[in-house]
């Protein structure tokens, strides 16, 4: 099974990446099956039932979230009945589920969603020890996890807490890629963070001059999206009959040029 994983989708800018380069994407690499995280979807802050579908009229198949899951209330009246997952280890009685399970070809997939719990502020399960709870009753022929988290030692331990009993460990949040994709020793699939997508040369999908002025001055800053031509996208496939993991990187530079690499 080919499985793609698009790393945080920023905004305007992340949906125009979206529309340009997952084409290409299907076309060259045939994914089975397509999860992207869209807690940044609307405007860098969570996701409205307008643009989860518009994200499902590009065919993907499963939405992971994170810490902006309820930025938008809206959120809900919809996602019970919708293929979004928020993190699993939010406490009891959070609107929405963290795993989402179907069938493709004969094969079960899972999708999870977990946070992190350094430096992310919310009030949250061990991921770890839940994990593990939930791998107990859970069968099926592949698991897949967004693990949503800043920092990265957090990460790593969390992908090798589970190699071996998981298919694969995505990271999202930082919003910038690492060089690290792997197969870990026991073969989980792994990457620390896959990076964002939508604006190029912003701050993590923010307006540059926005957040330096704030680390200039000290003083909070209102996050404004940036909406300048350039573009990125940042993804990772994994060939489980293969045993491959690519990190997919397409971006357009300030000349307007197109480039894509496999990293």
């Amino acid at each position: 099974m080919r499985i793609c994983m698009i790393g945080d989708v920023f905004g305007h800018n992340g949906r125009k990446a979206l529309k340009q380069y997952l084409p290409q994407v299907k076309e060259q690499y045939r994914p089975d099956l397509l999860i992207v995280n869209g807690e940044n979807v609307a405007g860098g802050f969570g996701l409205t039932k307008e643009l989860y579908d518009e994200l499902k009229a590009m065919h993907i198949h499963v939405i992971t979230m994170g810490n902006h899951t309820f930025s938008k209330r809206e959120i809900t009246d919809f996602m019970d009945d919708a293929t979004i997952i928020r993190p699993l280890n939010y406490g009891e009685g959070v609107p929405g589920k963290g795993i989402y399970t179907f069938n493709y070809n004969g094969e079960t997939v899972a999708v999870i969603n977990l946070m992190g719990r350094i430096f992310m502020g919310d009030p949250l399960k061990n991921p770890f020890t839940l994990i593990d709870e939930v791998l107990e009753t859970l069968d099926t022929d592949h698991i897949v996890i967004d693990f949503h988290g800043e920092a990265t030692s957090e990460k790593l331990a969390f992908g090798h807490h589970v190699d071996g009993r998981v298919t694969a460990v995505f990271g999202t949040h930082t919003h910038v890629p690492t060089a690290d994709a792997m197969q870990l020793p026991k073969g989980t699939f792994y990457i620390t963070d896959i990076g964002m997508t939508g604006s190029r040369y912003s701050i993590l999908g923010a307006k540059k001059e926005k957040q330096i002025e704030k680390f200039k001055s000290g003083m909070p800053t209102r996050i404004e999206e940036d909406r300048s031509d350039t573009l990125q996208f940042n993804a990772v496939l994994i060939d489980t009959d293969q045993s491959t993991i690519k990190h997919l990187q397409y971006f357009t530079d300030e000349r307007g040029i197109n480039h894509g690499q496999r990293l």
